[in-house]
């Protein structure tokens, strides 16, 4: 009776999570097209009249100065070396903000790892350190859950609008970034070294600087690297509210109508961009 009840019983079909992410996935893209189709407030109406089409060129003919009186900005040489400060400003708020960033989750990434807290690396499974891990665990998530707008913003507050104050934006949400890529490169770790030098009668601290320090730096350096790149980019968002470089001359610009100033200043985004991707692709390689 017992076998014939095994052989009769029906196999237990498990749901795969990939295949229910892939359709709620599709669920949520159809109601979201749905939405833009039924809705006539999403604009997506306009995208197929030719009046939207007609204001993108007039739009793009004045920020080429087709339309401009004089000489347009971006063949002005006083422009180019008034703009260059902002753009000399606008990097030096980004290498701030990522050193920032850097030295306070290298001080802090390996007490957030949980091997290095409450795992095989650990040196003891203390109340101290588990509750040391939970706060910047806590402090990694808070950090980098509010938008570096919103941080600027209330910083701005704090301090006098300038570079200071949008490196500290960028730098207090980088910050959760970092610490929590890096945390995670260290939990990933091949502890056997580590492990190695603890029997060996190592300290904690010759451990982590020995033993998982050395595995970790060179993720850790790109991505620091790797977040340098977004930073240069989001450095106009936080300009916008007077934390100093291009983005508040942008929204100046931008407010007053010059449009060939605003063709200027986007000119110097893209060789600050282009500038810093080339700088962090070679210092990648001298990581590795």
């Amino acid at each position: 009776m017992t076998l014939l009840k095994l052989a009769t019983r029906r196999p237990t079909i498990r749901p795969n999570p990939l295949w229910l992410s892939a359709v709620a996935f599709l669920v949520l893209a159809c109601a979201s097209w749905a939405y833009l189709l039924v809705d006539s407030g999403s604009g997506f109406r306009e995208l197929f009249q030719s009046e939207t089409y007609q204001q993108a060129s007039d739009f793009l003919g004045q920020l080429a100065g087709l339309d401009a009186e004089g000489t347009p900005a971006f063949l002005q040489w006083d422009k180019w070396m008034e703009t260059g400060a902002l753009a000399y400003d606008t990097l030096a708020m980004s290498v701030l903000a990522m050193g920032i960033a850097g030295v306070a989750a290298l001080l802090t990434f390996l007490p957030a790892a949980r091997n290095v807290a409450t795992g095989e690396l650990a040196s003891s499974a203390s109340l101290p350190s588990q509750a040391l891990y939970y706060l910047l665990r806590g402090l990694f998530i808070f950090s980098r859950g509010i938008p570096e707008l919103m941080i600027a913003m209330i910083v701005v507050f704090a301090f006098s609008p300038g570079i200071l104050a949008g490196a500290l934006a960028l730098g207090i949400h980088n910050y959760g970034i970092l610490g929590k890529l890096s945390a995670e490169v260290v939990e990933d770790l091949d502890p056997r070294s580590a492990r190695a030098l603890r029997t060996s009668g190592s300290s904690v601290f010759q451990m982590m600087a020995y033993g998982i320090l050395p595995q970790a730096l060179p993720q850790f350096l790109t991505y620091l690297l790797y977040r340098w790149e977004v930073v240069i980019r989001t450095t106009v968002v936080v300009g916008l509210v007077s934390a100093g470089g291009l983005g508040r001359e942008f929204l100046l610009d931008m407010s007053l109508f010059r449009y060939t100033d605003v063709a200027l200043l986007l000119i110097w985004y893209l060789i600050l961009v282009v500038f810093v991707d080339l700088t962090t692709m070679f210092m990648r390689r001298l990581a590795r």
